[in-house]
């Protein structure tokens, strides 16, 4: 095999591309663990900068913990629907923003700031591209995991600071996102933020010259 692909494979990519979506309602069958497990491998494949992988991933399982997370999630969505008013804010009241309480698998995405993997190449000029690289990782997940058939919901809507004291993290540990994983309740290829008027998807990119 070269690095060259076919155009049957290539429009396969761009369909699981397509079906890769943020997953907020979820069934709450388990997800075997060998399974979860060749999702997580790919990690391994993931770019970052001067090859430091950075990316530290907490699987939160204890109900305590998981309890926490949902408390502070809920603080700030409440928090996040005072900044709007009229119609805008009874639309962000209907949107389901998070699959914390359905999702049977929980896990927290950091970066690792501290690490001297990489020796300061690249992150000496850059520091934040130590947290591209999680995103990225992050990125190679989710299509693993949608090429099984499962799903994965990013929560944002957290106070990081919060969090990590929550989940007892180190020093230097940078907080990325919150990944509910499991099995979607249904599939579609249509975001729920652009079926629920909230948001439309923008056209192809178009490239500037300068």
């Amino acid at each position: 095999m070269t690095g060259r692909f076919s155009p049957e494979f290539r429009d396969e990519l761009v369909r699981l591309m397509r079906w890769r979506r943020d997953v907020r309602r979820f069934r709450t069958d388990p997800v075997p663990e060998d399974l979860l497990a060749r999702c997580l491998r790919v990690l391994s494949l993931a770019p970052s900068v001067g090859l430091s992988e950075p990316w530290r991933l907490l699987r939160v399982d204890s109900p305590a913990r998981r309890a926490a997370c949902m408390d502070n999630f809920q603080a700030c969505n409440a928090r996040a629907l005072e900044g709007y008013d009229g119609a805008r804010a009874a639309s962000y009241s209907r949107l389901k923003l998070s699959g914390m309480a359905e999702a049977p698998v929980h896990l927290a995405a950091f970066c690792d700031d501290t690490t001297t993997k990489g020796s300061g190449l690249g992150a000496a000029t850059m520091p934040e591209t130590r947290a591209y690289s999680v995103v990225g990782a992050i990125t190679h997940l989710w299509l693993a995991l949608r090429a099984e058939g499962l799903g994965l919901g990013w929560v944002s809507i957290l106070d990081r600071d919060r969090l990590a004291r929550d989940l007892d993290v180190p020093q230097g540990w940078r907080f990325i996102g919150y990944l509910c994983i499991g099995w979607p309740e249904k599939d579609d290829v249509v975001p729920e933020l652009e079926r629920e008027g909230w948001e439309q998807r923008s056209p192809a990119l178009h490239l500037e010259t300068r």
